[in-house]
C-alpha cells in the first residue's frame, strides 16, 4: 500500500515565516525528509533573464538509526521564470565517465561541468555493522535527447566495494507554471543493501560563446517567487511530494 503525503502548503508556509533560513522536515513513520533549495542574486529584472545559481540539498533518516527507505525516484519541476542554456556548452557523453574516479570524471569531461556536490548512502550488509558511503558528486552536461536537454550525475563510492553511479537526468520541457522536469531514476546501492541519505548541489556556470556571455542558468522575477516542486518516491510506497516557493526582487 502507498503512503502518500502531499507537503506543499506546509513547506510553503514554513519557508516564508523563515525566509527561507530552515528546512523543510517532512516525517512519515520512520522516515525523515529534510530538505531545502536557494538561488542567488535574489534580485532579478521583471521580464529579462540574468545569470543565477541554485543550490539545494536533501538528507534522508530513519528514527530508529537504521537505513532508510530507499529512495526510487525524485522528480523536480522548475518555475517557468527560470531558464535553461546549453548552446554552446560543451556536452559529456555517459561513456566517458562511466568507469572514471570523480577526479577522472571532471578532467575528462570539465568543459561540460555545471554544477558540483555531494552524496552519501548508509549500507547495512547481513551480520556487519553500518557501513557509511559517500562520494563527490559532479553534474555534467550531457548529450540532449529527443531535443531536450539532459545532466549527468556522476559519483563514485568504494564502501564496501567500487560502484560508479552515472545517471543520466532527462530534463523536459513543460508548459504552465514550471517549465522544465527533471526525473532522476536511482539505481540500487551496494546491491539493494544501502540507501541514499544525503545529497547537496550547486548548479551555475558562466561561459563564452559566439562572443557572447552566457549562463547555463538564468531568470527573472515575473511575481515576486520562484517556486521548485519535488515528488520523492521510496521502496516502501512512501510518497513525499510538494512545492517550495522562494522570494525574489525585481531589480
Amino acid at each position: 500500500m502507498k503512503r502518500h503525503l502531499t507537503i506543499g502548503a506546509l513547506v510553503v508556509v514554513c519557508l516564508l515565516l523563515v525566509g527561507g533560513a530552515s528546512a523543510a522536515v517532512v516525517e512519515v513513520g520512520n522516515l525523515v525528509l529534510r530538505a531545502d533549495g536557494g538561488f542567488e542574486p535574489l534580485t532579478l529584472p521583471r521580464k529579462a533573464f540574468a545569470p543565477i545559481d541554485f543550490q539545494g540539498h536533501a538528507d534522508i533518516a530513519a528514527k530508529d538509526g537504521s537505513v532508510p527507505a530507499v529512495l526510487q525516484e525524485v522528480v523536480l519541476d522548475f518555475d517557468r521564470d527560470g531558464r535553461l542554456n546549453t548552446r554552446g556548452l560543451p556536452t559529456c557523453p555517459v561513456g566517458r565517465v562511466e568507469n572514471a574516479t570523480p577526479q577522472e570524471a571532471r578532467m575528462a569531461c570539465r568543459g561540460a561541468i555545471v554544477g558540483t556536490g555531494h552524496v552519501a548512502a548508509s549500507i547495512a550488509l547481513p551480520g556487519q555493522a553500518l557501513l557509511h558511503a559517500d562520494s563527490p558528486l559532479t553534474v555534467f552536461n550531457g548529450v540532449p535527447q529527443h531535443g531536450d536537454p539532459t545532466v549527468i550525475l556522476h559519483a563514485r563510492t568504494t564502501t564496501p566495494g567500487v560502484q560508479t553511479f552515472s545517471i543520466v537526468v532527462p530534463i523536459e520541457r513543460r508548459l504552465g507554471p514550471y517549465g522544465y522536469r527533471a526525473t532522476i531514476d536511482i539505481p540500487p546501492i551496494a546491491a539493494g543493501f544501502g540507501a541514499l541519505t544525503h545529497i547537496d548541489a550547486k548548479i551555475g556556470r558562466r561561459y563564452s560563446f559566439d562572443g557572447r556571455k552566457r549562463s547555463y542558468t538564468s531568470a527573472r522575477c515575473s511575481n515576486g517567487i520562484l517556486q521548485t516542486r519535488g515528488r520523492f518516491t521510496f521502496a516502501d510506497g512512501t510518497i513525499i511530494d510538494g512545492s517550495v516557493m522562494k522570494p525574489c526582487s525585481v531589480r
